[in-house]
């Protein structure tokens, strides 16, 4: 499967923080064949292995995560479902937004929203706080706590679709994309002989509190770990720091991040014209790398981002030319890595 068409199938499966079955269960089955080793853990973490051959040989993990931010039902009120979040989500996104409530079977429903003729005039403009809304699935009250009790996870109804100029929108591209960008290097690389063990971790829960990789890297003990997440890109209401989309990987550089696997990095990219970019990250880089680099005795991790606008919204767009950037520099590294 080719990387958009493998994005566009792992954006389309719901996995919020905590409920992630259906798209990790996806990903496991496309893995399968490739992998020599399939493992899962308590926290739901996929680790696919290939074994290199060699006697002792080091593991070098690629790490990205499954979950994506989405919502959580609480209770219902006159037949309107009230909900929490389930990690970062923007306030302002929500009224008037399409949902998939996860319940069985699934439900299509609509977050309320007052029209524009019933409000006063000082309501205007205003963000409505999460705990005014409800989700609207057309059932009656007792109908609605049947079909979705509390606890019944909810996500964005939006799948995955391009634009102009090679970019892909949707919902989940943070951190799915990614995924895919690793899920594709691990298929390449697969097939060549390499010096080293090679994982590919598909982790949990990053979206509330990076506890799946955690876990992960204490069970995988990897020697090296290359984290691929998302970062900001930079648009024209943004902050002139932002990383730019159509410039390639960003390689992070910070104290989060190990000196030699970084310089790596930015070497193989010069050498290879890999398209690239600087992204400074003066203390936690916000990502799995946090997590994985004090995992066990300390684990050498680099960080590779790829840009995207609207993070954590259901219109999260990323740049194709990007994603095939990172695929090439994972690739190389893994290559070329003798430790």
């Amino acid at each position: 499967m080719e990387l958009t068409e493998l994005t566009k199938r792992l954006c389309s499966l719901p996995g919020p923080s905590g409920f992630e079955e259906a798209v990790f269960d996806w990903a496991a089955e496309y893995l399968r064949p490739i992998a020599d080793e399939i493992h899962t853990d308590s926290l739901g973490n996929l680790l696919a292995i290939k074994r290199c051959g060699q006697p002792d040989a080091k593991l070098v993990m690629l790490d990205a995560h499954l979950d994506e931010i989405g919502f959580i039902v609480t209770g219902a009120q006159d037949g309107f479902l009230t909900f929490d979040m389930l990690g970062g989500v923007d306030h302002r996104m929500l009224p008037a937004r399409e949902v998939r409530v996860l319940s069985d079977p699934p439900l299509f429903g609509v977050i309320d929203t007052m029209p524009p003729h019933l409000l006063e005039a000082e309501e205007t403009g205003k963000t409505i706080p999460a705990d005014k809304l409800f989700i609207d699935v057309g059932l009656t009250q007792e109908e609605a706590l049947k079909a979705a009790p509390p606890g019944t996870p909810v996500v964005y109804a939006s799948g995955c679709d391009e634009l102009c100029a090679g970019q892909l929108c949707g919902k989940a591209l943070d951190d799915r994309a990614c995924a895919a960008i690793i899920i594709k290097a691990f298929e390449t690389l697969a097939d060549k002989p390499l010096n080293v063990d090679l994982g590919c971790q598909l982790s949990t829960q990053e979206e509330v509190g990076r506890r799946g990789a955690a876990v992960g890297a204490w069970n995988a003990a990897p020697d090296i770990a290359l984290v691929v997440d998302v970062t900001h890109a930079k648009t024209p209401d943004g902050k002139e720091a932002l990383c730019e989309g159509r410039k390639g990987a960003a390689i992070g550089v910070g104290p989060n991040l190990n000196r030699a696997v970084t310089r790596e990095l930015f070497r193989i990219a010069e050498e290879q014209g890999i398209a690239h970019q600087t992204e400074p990250l003066p203390g936690d880089s916000g990502t799995n790398a946090a997590a994985i680099q004090i995992s066990r005795q300390g684990v050498a991790t680099g960080l590779v981002s790829l840009p995207l606008k609207y993070m954590h919204t259901p219109v999260e767009t990323v740049w194709t030319e990007d994603m095939i950037a990172i695929e090439e520099l994972l690739i190389a590294y893994v290559e070329e890595a003798e430790v």
